[in-house]
Formats: structure tokens, sequence, C-alpha cells
């Protein structure tokens, strides 16, 4: 028999976390627009209720579908109550499906309640004095709590026992229902006797007892120490009948046909399977990683682990992927000479492989080679090891040797190769002066291509995505944050595996992932002729690298810590106190409690925001928050990079590298890091100012070729609209002709003020912009910015066509596509948020012009890459980097004027719109002169 040593019988109510999870975390959704927010947060609480108690027994019961016998005793009982949410309906039954695969048992049980079930398996646990813990954060539960009975709330992670009941409520358990009867319960739409709080409640229920006791001695209310306690005995007398029908609805029913049968209640052991279909459904990818485990993966069928994954196969994958054992048995080490001239003979004789470098760095340029692995399609995988220098390695071939043998095959066009962001590996050997060619694909932007919202695309998710495979992590190995090693410092044995491994899951997630670019009209194309070739394009782009004068850098970091200070000062004055100005609790304090201004957004715990567009909408009409956001772009651009730029240096270059990710936004726009060229600010001078310290070499000049009104010319080209295409075929100001078509003017007659509205349709429809929203940009009605929109759409029906259309395919197919065919998919498309939903269908029309604008900057870079690397003097000319719109070159002075006339034609030309591209590039000594 069970007894109270054991580890308690838990009992969860699921009913309870649902909505707690539903209405208290952020919204989630997967990238199907699946709502997964509730079903996460009651997972977690499970998850975490098991790491605490180790139970041995545990049941989660939820309510039932449809009324229960409170609903016959009291109509109006939960009328309060709004419907469930769709949002949240269609998390149960998924949410059942998982915590039954859990291996816990669950009980729903009709036409009673959640608390109704817990009651009487508690009742039964507590005579039979086995210790029980009920897991919920619903407060009638407290009438529950005995010797043996303790509430659990795992969200806030706090226990109640009977002294807990006492010091929460002022009452003891047995007191509870009393208290709630008294009370009432908003709720639950439970009456009680209106007057009756809690201080007048817990009075009379201590000072005369239970709610039949009050009943027999209403008399002795009048007695009592509370605010309205002579009047109070009437009130009670008046509402006896309220009274006792809510005593009868807060009490929890402990005496249901049910039978505490610890067997059934035993933790049975999980379904992997299924819970690894429904993790990877609902895309919770720590929690499929840790199900995909070895014994998982061990169940995969044969011909998975023998044969290459077939086109249906990955299909299934792709959506609910099977393990895939993988037969380590086939990894090698290469230690010798001989082995490692059969491995080359192999490299040779192969149509493609697989090969990762490992390194001692993530920086490509400090990194130094450890290693070396390549996998084929046999699915064999070798590790050449080079550098393990911990004390008692073993002995291991020279690296120079090694890449001096294997320079001649990896800078040949064949056989080809695949990487994983083998971008990372291109550079890596160019500081070895091997040029990497023959790059067939890279796995990373091949799933980036497929999908670019459905994971992340790192090794360690395609893999579980698309083959069910949890791979070795490097933390794994290497252990984490400060302790953590490097790769030349782990155990060989240990690292051959790891290496191995990364570069047969590489191969095998290029034949899997190939398979389903080609089922897709375009992606095969867009990934082999756009994404792999700008790889090269952005790995030489980032060898090269920018030059930077750091002592100008050094000096605009001692004026913006003046300006810094200065601001700090007048926001002190301006509040009237000395305050923290990074402190989000004290910002709070000073806006809306001290200074009283009207808060425009709450977080999700309901505090004011004082995010940057909250700030902005103030800053319009407040002082303070004007200061306030002038400080934070300040100190920001201080600590982003006048500070830390002179530190990013490369000793070996004397230039900064950035890092350029293809894989990153959802739209196909480039993005950078380490230093982030993207956010330096163009319309504040301090942010010009920074991109002045951004120079050419002596005898060079900066040159910045920005695409003009790129979005607006795909605008007209997507939208076929004639007023548009023949603005941009005449080479109007396309604004200016806006304007005259909105407020019926001639060209000449339009005012500057007119431009700029129009100006604002335009773009704010390109970005989805509400009535509404232009209005407030405009400063003008609701109404009149309507009518402005009206009488745009009158004008330009081929722009409303396209919204309307466009709308409606991402409706039907969950994404939409540019005119290079990248598919753009819009998880929030069918949520049934409105608010969500909302946002997605504004993406759909933004999405399509900024992603082909980004598709159409890539083919630039790859054309006049082309013309550079034919070039007789190659050094005459070099693409420093990309941002947004533009590309910005260092060339030698004689050649500016000519090589300028050659950029532009193979900017503009690189693609055939419906309308004219134009290229407007600027010179000068720094960046900022030449934009």
């Amino acid at each position: 028999m069970h007894t109270k040593n054991e580890s308690p019988l838990v009992l969860v109510d699921g009913s309870s976390y649902l909505f707690r999870a539903f209405h208290g975390l952020p919204p989630l959704t997967n990238s199907k627009g699946m709502d997964t927010g509730a079903i996460y947060g009651v997972v977690n609480m499970l998850r975490s209720l098991v790491n605490d108690y180790t139970p041995s027994h545990m049941v989660v019961v939820f309510d039932a579908k449809g009324k229960t016998f409170r609903d016959d005793i009291y109509p109006e009982y939960k009328a309060n109550r709004p419907p469930m949410p769709n949002e949240l309906r269609g998390q149960i039954e998924p949410l059942h499906k998982i915590v039954e695969a859990m291996g816990f048992s669950m009980i729903v049980e009709p036409g009673v309640e959640a608390d109704d079930v817990i009651g009487t398996l508690a009742r039964q646990a507590s005579e039979q004095g086995i210790n029980c813990v009920i897991s919920t954060g619903d407060k009638d539960m407290a009438q529950l709590v005995t010797e043996h009975v303790t509430l659990i709330n795992t969200m806030t992670r706090s226990a109640m026992d009977i002294p807990g009941v006492v010091e929460k409520f002022g009452v003891p358990a047995e007191l509870i229902i009393d208290y709630l009867a008294l009370k009432g319960d908003k709720v639950d739409n439970i009456p009680g006797v209106p007057g009756v709080g809690d201080k007048s409640a817990v009075a009379m229920l201590n000072g005369i007892g239970g709610i039949h006791e009050i009943y027999e001695n209403l008399d002795k209310i009048a007695e009592l120490d509370f605010r309205g306690a002579k009047t109070m005995g009437k009130k009670m007398a008046e509402y006896k009948e309220q009274a006792l029908l809510s005593y009868e609805l807060a009490t929890i029913a402990t005496e249901l046909d049910l039978k505490l049968d610890l067997d059934a209640f035993t933790l049975d052991p999980m379904d992997k399977p299924v819970l690894r279909d429904m993790f990877a459904d609902l895309e919770f990818k720590r929690w499929l990683s840790e199900v995909s485990d070895a014994d998982t993966l061990a169940q995969a069928s044969a011909s998975q682990s023998t044969s290459t994954p077939t086109a249906q196969a990955v299909n299934e994958q792709s959506a609910s992927p099977k393990a895939l054992a993988i037969d380590t048995s086939k990894y090698s080490t290469v230690y010798s000479q001989s082995d490692f001239d059969a491995l080359v003979n192999k490299i040779k004789s192969a149509e493609f492989y697989a090969i990762d470098t490992e390194t001692t760095s993530l920086d490509y340029m400090q990194a130094e080679i450890v290693g070396l692995s390549f996998s084929f399609v046999d699915q064999s995988a070798y590790y050449v090891p080079v550098a393990h220098d911990y004390p008692g390695a073993p002995e291991q071939l020279d690296r120079n040797a090694v890449l001096q043998t294997l320079k001649p095959l990896l800078e040949d066009i064949a056989p080809k190769k695949i990487g994983q962001h083998i971008k990372y590996d291109k550079n890596v050997l160019a500081n070895y002066d091997i040029a990497l060619q023959g790059i067939l694909c890279d796995t990373m932007l091949a799933s980036y291509v497929l999908n670019s919202t459905a994971t992340r695309h790192d090794m360690d998710s395609l893999s579980l995505k698309y083959l069910g495979h949890k791979t070795i992590s490097f933390e794994e190995i290497a252990g984490k944050g400060a302790k953590q090693i490097t790769f030349n410092q782990i155990d060989l044995d240990i690292a051959a595996k790891y290496a191995a491994e990364d570069a047969d899951i590489t191969l095998r997630l290029y034949l899997a992932i190939s398979e389903l670019l080609k089922e897709q009209s375009g992606l095969s194309e867009l990934l082999n002729e756009i994404e792999v070739p700008l790889s090269s394009v952005l790995a030489t782009m980032e060898q090269t690298g920018v030059l930077i004068d750091s002592q100008q850098l050094a000096q605009q970091s001692q004026d913006l810590a003046k300006r810094i200070v200065e601001l700090e000062t007048q926001v002190h004055e301006l509040a009237g106190e000395s305050f923290n100005l990074g402190s989000t609790k004290q910002l709070q304090n000073i806006l809306f409690e001290k200074l009283g201004l009207p808060i425009k957004k709450k977080t999700p715990k309901g505090a004011p925001s004082t995010s940057e567009e909250v700030l902005q909408e103030l800053a319009l009409e407040y002082e303070l928050p004007a200061l306030i956001m002038q400080y934070r772009g300040l100190t920001k651009l201080k600590n982003t990079y006048t500070d830390k730029l002179p530190r990013m240096i490369n000793h070996r270059t004397n230039r900064v590298h950035t890092s350029y990710h293809q894989a990153v936004t959802a739209t196909g726009r480039l993005s950078s890091t380490d230093p982030n060229l993207q956010n330096i600010p163009i319309r504040t001078s301090e942010g010009r100012q920074v991109r002045q310290a951004f120079i050419a070499r002596d005898g060079y000049t900066v040159v910045a070729a920005d695409y003009s009104q790129i979005e607006l010319r795909i605008m007209a080209h997507l939208s076929k609209d004639e007023g548009l295409l023949n603005a941009f075929a005449n080479g109007l100001d396309v604004h200016k002709a806006t304007a005259a078509e909105v407020f019926g003017e001639s060209l000449d007659e339009v005012t500057d003020n007119q431009r700029r509205s129009a100006k604002a349709i335009n773009f704010g429809l390109i970005y989805g912009m509400s009535a509404f929203g232009l209005g407030k940009q405009l400063n003008i009605s609701r109404n009149d910015a309507q009518a402005y929109m009206d009488k745009y759409f009158v004008r330009y029906p081929g722009v409303l066509d396209y919204m309307e259309t466009t709308r409606a395919f991402a409706k039907e197919h969950g994404y939409v596509t540019t005119v290079f065919d990248r598919r753009l998919y819009l998880p929030d498309i069918k949520a049934t948020n409105g608010a969500r939903r909302a946002g997605a269908e504004r993406a759909a029309i933004n999405a399509p012009m900024q992603g082909t604008a980004a598709d159409i900057i890539k083919k630039a870079m790859i054309a006049v890459s082309k013309w550079m690397q034919q070039l007789e003097n190659k050094n005459d000319v070099a693409m420093i980097m990309q941002v947004h719109d533009e590309l910005v070159f260092e060339i030698k002075n004689e050649k500016v004027e000519e090589y300028v006339d050659i950029i532009n034609g193979l900017m503009e030309n690189c693609v055939n719109l419906d309308v004219p591209l134009v290229v407007e590039a600027g010179t000068g000594k720094n960046w900022d002169e030449a934009h």
C-alpha cells in the first residue's frame, strides 16, 4: 500500500492551468498559424511538476464539454465568463494527446468539474493516509487542504498547507466554502451576500462559526468588530437563500462515483514517437530534441537506415520527421598517410561530397583549422584531425601538408562540394590561401529557400526537422559558458564522432531538402542561381572588410558622452528628480504616475509600456519622452558603434570584417552582425558622423550606389497599374505624380504639402498602413485620410486589385511570392487572433516587394562580382558593404568615373521589370559623403 513516506500522489487541475497559460503567456503560433501557447504553458508546468516531485502516481484532470450539475442548480453559474476563444479551443485536443503520450493518466468526467474529480480523489487519498499534492491555480481548492493534502501553484512555485490557508485567507480550510459563499465569486458568478467582503467574512467566520452557525446567531454579528457590523445581520437575513445557494455552488463535490486506483495512475513510459510527431508539428524544438534520442532513433526502419530518403519520405519528414538511424561504424578517423591518401582518392572519384571544417573560433578571421571532415553518398564519413593539441593527444598528420594536398582539389570546380553554412568554411580556408570553388549546395540556404520561417536553419534544427535525428551538440562535448573549451582541446575520440556526424548529416540534408525544393516551382533555381553564388560574393566582401578611422570614432565617443550627460541632466530637471534612465520601472513611475502621461500601450504583464513606439507617440506632445528618445539613441550609438568599432579592427588587415547572414530575415533581405551595418542611423547628424568614419584607403574613393524608390517600382511592376507604370516610364517624380492624381491638380500646381501627403500614401500602402495610421502620420482625421486613400485607389485601381488578390492568395496558400518565385510564408495569415491575422495580411502586401527588392540587389551583387573578376587589375575596385538597397565600393581614384557607369549599368539591368530601375551613385572620401 502507498504510504506517507513515498512520493505523493499528484493531482493536476489541467483546466485551471490551461486557462492561466492561455491568458497569462504571450501568444505563440507555429509556422502554420496554429495557436500553441497554452499547450506550451501546460506542458511546461507538467514537466516542472515531475522535476520537483518525481511522482510515481499522477493524474491530469480536465473539464468535460457541456454543462455540470451546478448549471442545473443555478442557470447563471459562470454566466459572466465569455465563450472559450477559438484560439484556445483548438489547443485542447492536441494537449490531451500530449498529456497521455507523456505517460500521465487523464480524466475528463462529464457532468462535473475538474475540481470535483480532484476533490473526490483527494478525499479518498487523505482517508487512506496517502499524501497528495494538488497542482492548481484555483483558490476554491483551498477547501480540500488537510494534513495529507497540499496545494501547489506551479506557475508561481508557491505551496499552501494548513497554516498557509489561514495565512492567505484568514480562515482555516474547513471554513473556505463558507468564506466563498459569503463573499461570492465574480469569476464563477457565485452571488454571495452583497456588501460582504474579505474583512467582514473573516470576522463573522472567526467570531461566530460557519455559515449555518451564523444564521443561527444573526444577533451576534452586531457585536463583532468590523465596519458595518451593526446592519450586517439584517442584510444576511435578507439574502439567506442566496447565501445558502452560494454555499452549495462553492462546495467541491467529494463523493463522486470514482475509485482511487493507484495502479491506474502510475506514470507510464513516454510514447516518444507520438511526442516526436506532436512536438515537430507544434514546433517545440527543444522538447523535440529531447524525445529524438538514441532510443527513439533505434526504432527507425532498416530501409531508412540504409537508403537515401525518397521524396515522399522527405515530405513526411518535413511535417512529422521519421527518425533516421545513423550507422556510426561507417565513420573513420584518419591518422596515417596511407589512410589520408585513400581518402584523397575517394574525394577525386566522387561526383560530390560534403565538407566541414572544425576550428578554434566562430570568428572566421581568427579561426584556426583543427580538422576537416568529409562525407560521401555511401554514408561513409571521415575526420582528418590536424591540430588537437591537448596533453596526450594522439599523433596527427601535419596541417600544412594536409591543406597543401587538398588545395588543388578544393579549388577545382569538380567534384562539387556541399556544406552547412559553407561561407564560413570558405572564409576559414581563405586564411590558408585556399579559394574554395565548385560549391554545389549550402544546406542552410536550401532550408531557408524552402521555407524561411519554418525553423531555424542551423544543423541541429534541420536534422531534427528533416531527418528526425538529434545531432551531438557542441555544448555536449565542449561544455558551456566560461568553462567551454575550444575544439582543439576536445578528446579526439569524442571530437571525431562529432565532426564526422557534421559532414554525414550535411550530405543527408542535401539529399532530403533537394527533393523538396524540386517539387516547388522556381525554388531550386532561386537557390542555385542566387543564394549559393551570392554566398561566395559575400565571403569575398567579408574577407575584404572596410577601413575605419578609429581616431575619428574616439572623438565622436567623447562628444556623445558629453551630450548624453547633458540630456540626462535635462531629463532629471524636467522630471523634478534624479532617476535611472535605464530602469524601465523607474521610467514608468516618472512618466505615468508622477507626470500622469497617457498610457498608450501595456506590457503582457499589464504594466505601462515604455517601448520605442510608445515614446515616439508621446514625444509628439511631451518634451520628456522626446529627450529620453534622444538619450536612448545616442547611448546606443556610442555603445554599439563609436566605442565598439575600433575594438573590432583586425590586427592582420587593419580593417573591420562584418558577417553577412542570408538565412535570418523572413523576406530574403541580408542582415549583418559584428558590426551590424544595417542599423547605423542615417537621419540623425550623429549617425551620419559614424558613417564618416568608414573611409577609403589612400588613392581610393568610396562609392555608394543606391536603388531609387525600388519598392515603389516593384509595386508598379506587380500591380501592372497603368498610372504608376506611366509615371516611372516617363521619369516623373512619382510622389508628385500621385499628388496630382489624388488631389486633381496639374503637376506644376502640386504643393510641397500635397507631395508629402502623396509620399505618405505611396509608402504607407506598401506597408499596409490603415486610414487610421495614415491620418496619424499626416496629422489629419481618419475620415480625411480614408478619403485620400479612396481617391488613390480610384486613380490607381491596379494597386487595389493587386492588394486584394494578394491577400486572397495568401489566405488560400499561406504564402506569397516574389518576382523570382521566392516563397514568403505567413504563419499568422489564418490565425484566429484578429490582430495577428491583420498583421500577416499587411505583411502579405509588403513581403513580395521587400523580398523582390532583396532578390534584385542579390542578383546585382552577383553581376557586379562577375564583372570584377574579369578585370585585368582586380585591385582597382572592391565591393565592401551591402546595406538595404545600397552597394558600397572602394574604387581607385582614376577609375571612379568609368567604373561608376559600369556598376550603375549592371545594377539597373540585372533584371527586367515593367518599369526601369534607377541607380543613384555618389562618391566621397567616406561613406557619408558618398551616400
